[in-house]
């Protein structure tokens, strides 16, 4: 048995992630019974370990022996006659996870840059000493629906073919500064109103990761839209 950190993946698709990268594998074609095998060895020293996390990697075990089961058994076919592949769950599922984990990837990377060319202004003088109750700044949104959020308006966003190179000045401090300035004009305002105009990818990392300080510091709360994916950031200077 190979060894393997315990501590180096955060779910049973982060594993199976890693298996399809280091083996250079094809994603839209996965050996389910090579996989599973490795899988399983992994579940096993889990096992052994009594570690938490464990049900969720057995669940995620089960259900890769069920696939390499109905791989041996005649395909099944849909309404249009065409062969059901088992693996497909799965694969959209991995797919899925991949596109936001490198979502998560690139914030880290352009943050931990920023931070090394610039510095941070007095935004903090009223941050209280106890941790911020995120339950309360984050009414019904989880990371993965910034993340979709975050995503959209990167995507929407046209690749122009330009032959001049030229830097873009912008920092963290001037987007906090942007977003408390639309903030005491309405109070609230939706994601998608806020960075609507902007043309650099940058100005929007730069922005999203602005946002994330800023409820960090319990100056802005953010709620649920209506409307899909997007969300809406309000006011909490007043309370």
């Amino acid at each position: 048995m190979y060894k393997i950190k315990l501590d180096q993946f955060e779910g049973p698709l982060d594993l199976l992630l890693f298996f399809i990268k280091r083996d250079e594998l094809n994603i839209y074609d996965i050996p389910i019974s090579r996989i599973t095998g490795e899988f399983l060895e992994y579940v096993n020293l889990i096992k052994l370990m009594d570690l938490e996390v464990a049900g969720d990697f057995i669940l995620m075990a089960s259900t890769l022996m069920h696939i390499k089961v109905r791989m041996l058994l005649p395909r099944e076919v849909d309404e249009r006659g065409e062969e059901i592949d088992p693996r497909a769950d799965l694969i959209r599922a991995l797919l899925e996870y991949k596109k936001y984990k490198e979502v998560a990837e690139d914030l880290t990377f352009f943050e931990s840059n920023q931070r090394k060319i610039s510095f941070r202004g007095d935004f903090s003088h009223d941050v209280m000493e106890s941790p911020p109750e995120y339950e309360i700044l984050l009414k019904n949104i989880s990371i993965y629906d910034l993340a979709k959020a975050f995503k959209k308006v990167i995507d929407g966003i046209k690749v122009q073919v330009v032959h001049e190179v030229r830097k873009i000045n912008i920092s963290i401090d001037e987007q906090i500064q942007y977003i408390l300035d639309r903030m005491s004009e309405k109070g609230e305002i939706h994601f998608l109103s806020l960075v609507h105009g902007m043309q650099e990818k940058i100005r929007v990392v730069l922005t999203f990761v602005a946002l994330l300080e800023l409820t960090k510091m319990e100056k802005i709360g953010i709620k649920e839209s209506p409307e899909f994916n997007d969300f809406v950031i309000y006011s909490r200077e007043n309370g």
